[in-house]
């Protein structure tokens, strides 16, 4: 059964706190989408986004601040999550600090390799207003798929 709600827990935690891509959907100038891969973070019940300075995504938020998110389950990609929400901070303290973590967890490593003196990096803090998980499905024949 499909659940909707706000608040990001269990399931819906589970598969944001693993490291699979999630993929931002932001609002262009004309109004047509632009959707991007990105890593995400969870803190205090809202979403962290690390980009950079200048990037679309980033110009974008900061002119509409309406984003979606999605994700699929990467043990089961008939399971999965999207999230509809505002940009409600954007900040560069603590952005390198932030994008080496989500290094650790998507690369493990200790630090990002695409650091450079020349990007400013930061943080797009996104409250969900409606979170929609879909829970595992098909599996039997995801099993056969796999042998």
């Amino acid at each position: 059964m499909s659940k909707i709600n706000q608040e990001i827990s269990g399931h819906v935690a589970k598969i944001i706190q693993k490291n699979s891509f999630a993929f931002l959907g932001t609002l262009m100038k004309d109004g047509s989408p632009h959707v991007t891969p990105v890593w995400i973070d969870i803190v205090d019940n809202t979403i962290l986004i690390n980009t950079a300075e200048g990037r679309i995504k980033q110009k974008n938020v900061s002119r509409d601040p309406r984003v979606s998110i999605s994700l699929i389950d990467d043990e089961n990609p008939y399971s999965m999550v999207t999230i509809r929400g505002h940009v409600i901070e954007q900040t560069s303290n603590d952005a390198d600090e932030h994008i080496d973590k989500l290094a650790k967890k998507n690369l493990n490593t200790d630090k990002y390799p695409g650091h450079s003196p020349s990007v400013k990096r930061v943080i797009l803090r996104v409250r969900p207003e409606k979170i929609f998980y879909l829970p595992p499905r098909y599996e039997q024949y995801l099993r056969k798929k796999r042998n």
